[in-house]
């Protein structure tokens, strides 16, 4: 008991130090570089109009800093640690492949308006897996279905009995619908507690289009097995291979940068790590006992519900754990710009309500903070509208640009944004290019450096894209504007032009109208204004191109953006193509 007691003294110091070096680094940066934006407006004295581009601009800096900092340490921890992922996540170095699996888990795959028939497909090679280990009858499948529709419901119905009688006697399938789907994906996950909670110790939760080995599911499980203080263990999710264009740039990007961004993240949060709501493990009973949503003060349901029963778990005094390993699993990305973006605001709406949330009692400190992140997330969107529009009225309205910026304070200053953005994935590259066996997974050094540039031109166009969506939406909150947890169209397909006009004219029109403006003020500055302004300019075209099939096959053709999946596909990929392959079962 003192030996226990010692070693979680010993890691709250460890913890402490990490965290106030870490804010220190954050502190100071943030600093620096509003400093370095106050000297580059400098000219002329401060005005009104300065002092409302430094506000704004400060709103962006904290996701940008802290994504700078994680990234920084995510690779030095990569590059210099023999298991990366045991160093923040301690419990991981003592399981084997060999331990028992003794705890009885619920795998909860939450469904609404999906195909059936894509939803059974991602889940076989799982069941197969787990009926080979002979661990299969500590396992219990639950497809939790919030289908309103009484055909497709139906429909569902028979492809799931259909499931669960091919794998009576090996794993048991148990199909449930609910016929109001109150409180959403939280409500659905509360509904199976309340029926069947108490029956099971872990529950591993699952998307729509969340695929997972049966080897990725006992490590999770024998690791909560040998450590008990944990009460969430959230797998790393990596994007699936895909065909369509869009998702193809976006997941690569993602690739790069997610191992060392949440490596980083971890070595600071520790035991209040990240929840994401799929592909982890929860520990039954604390999450029962405590971390029902509270609900929200002007009664709308929590979207975003993971981080804050991340946060309600660590109140219990369990810690939330992050396992980063690229083996844990794949999910899709959404196929065309316009999927992305309605996912998108599913996730403004519900991050933005953790405002009412921030003054819950009991909370960790850390905790507070990842809310306060999550919410700035977003609240940098309009912040760099903002920056963008003013400035661009400033520039245009100046009798000379250096009378309002300094040019070599200015250009530092984008510099160095462009750095914090891509710091991730920088950290990403250099990692494979540092590693020749991953440098050809990803294809070799050609394909990947074109890869990284075709990449990172994606993202230049389409960060703004997003933030000006993200500024709309934003702006229609106080008016009653909501969206809904709906249907997420999963199959590629492309966008039609009137639908690309009718969704993303207003973006055309302001990217257009800023590079208006200055062509006919100050057109030297035209060019620069074309990192952030090409992007909106152009969202028409780049939804309908980044949806084209004949692109989507091309890239695959030549391999640009290709994954290490593709490469070498794991045994439960190759499975899940063979299974999609084959003809539909009646």
């Amino acid at each position: 008991m003192l030996e226990c007691a010692g070693a979680a003294a010993s890691a709250t110091r460890r913890f402490t130090v990490r965290r106030v070096l870490f804010a220190t680094l954050v502190a100071a940066s943030f600093v620096g570089m509003l400093a370095l934006a106050t000297f580059a407006l400098s000219p002329g004295g401060l005005k009104l109009l300065d002092v409302a581009l430094l506000v704004l601009f400060a709103l962006t800096l904290p996701w940008q800093v802290i994504g700078l900092w994680n990234a920084v340490i995510g690779f030095v921890i990569m590059r210099f640690s023999r298991d990366p992922a045991a160093s923040v996540t301690p419990a991981a170095a003592r399981v084997t492949s060999r331990e028992a699996v003794t705890a009885s888990t619920a795998i909860l795959m939450c469904v609404r308006h999906e195909a059936p028939e894509r939803v059974v497909r991602n889940l076989e090679p799982l069941l197969s897996g787990l009926a080979s280990t002979g661990f299969a009858d500590r396992f219990h499948l639950y497809v939790l279905s919030d289908t309103e529709e009484p055909a497709a419901a139906a429909h569902e119905q028979a492809c799931f009995g259909a499931l669960a009688t091919e794998w009576r006697g090996h794993v048991a399938v148990t199909y449930r619908r609910r016929a109001r789907n109150n409180g959403f994906k939280a409500g659905n996950i509360a509904d199976f507690c309340d029926r069947w909670g108490r029956n099971h110790d872990f529950a591993v939760t699952l998307d729509a289009d969340s695929i997972m080995p049966a080897d990725a599911v006992l490590r999770l499980v024998r690791i909560m097995q040998i450590d008990p203080a944990i009460g969430i263990l959230q797998g790393l999710v990596i994007a699936l291979p895909s065909k369509s264009a869009f998702a193809r740039l976006f997941q690569f990007g993602m690739r790069l940068g997610m191992r060392a961004y949440t490596i980083g993240s971890a070595w600071w949060q520790g035991d209040c790590g990240p929840y994401w709501g799929h592909n982890a493990i929860l520990r039954l009973a604390p999450f029962m006992a405590h971390c029902r949503l509270p609900p929200l003060p002007n009664g709308d349901v929590i979207l975003s519900h993971d981080q804050i029963e991340a946060a309600l778990m660590r109140r219990a005094g369990y810690q939330c754990r992050v396992l980063v390993q690229e083996d844990l699993g794949w999910e899709e990305t959404p196929p065309t710009l316009i999927e992305f973006l309605r996912r998108d605001l599913r996730w403004c709406q519900g991050n933005l309500q953790y405002l009412s949330l921030l003054g819950l009692p009991g909370l960790s400190f850390v905790s507070r903070c990842q809310l306060a992140l999550a919410i700035l997330m977003f609240l940098g969107s309009p912040g760099w509208i903002g920056v963008f529009a003013l400035g661009g009225l400033a520039i245009a309205s100046a009798r000379n640009p250096a009378e309002m910026l300094r040019a070599d304070a200015g250009f530092a200053l984008l510099a160095l944004v462009l750095l914090m953005w891509f710091a991730p994935k920088f950290a990403g590259a250099i990692d494979v290019t540092l590693r020749r066996s991953e440098l050809r997974r990803f294809g070799g050094p050609l394909r990947f450096a074109l890869g990284i540039a075709a990449e990172s031109l994606f993202t230049l166009l389409l960060a703004p894209i997003m933030w000006l969506r993200h500024a709309l939406f934003m702006a229609g909150l106080p008016f009653g504007r909501r969206v809904g947890w709906i249907r997420q169209v999963r199959d590629d397909h492309r966008v039609p032009l009137a639908d690309a006009v009718r969704l993303l004219w207003p973006h055309a029109a302001f990217g257009f109208g800023v590079i208006a403006l200055l062509g006919a003020t100050q057109p030297a500055a035209v060019a620069w204004s074309l990192i952030f302004s090409a992007g909106p300019a152009l969202a028409i075209p780049f939804a309908t191109l980044t949806s084209s099939p004949r692109l989507g096959a091309l890239l695959v053709r030549i391999g640009i953006a290709r994954l290490p999946e593709e490469t070498a596909p794991p045994s439960t990929l190759r499975e899940l193509a063979s299974s999609a392959r084959a003809p539909a079962r009646a």
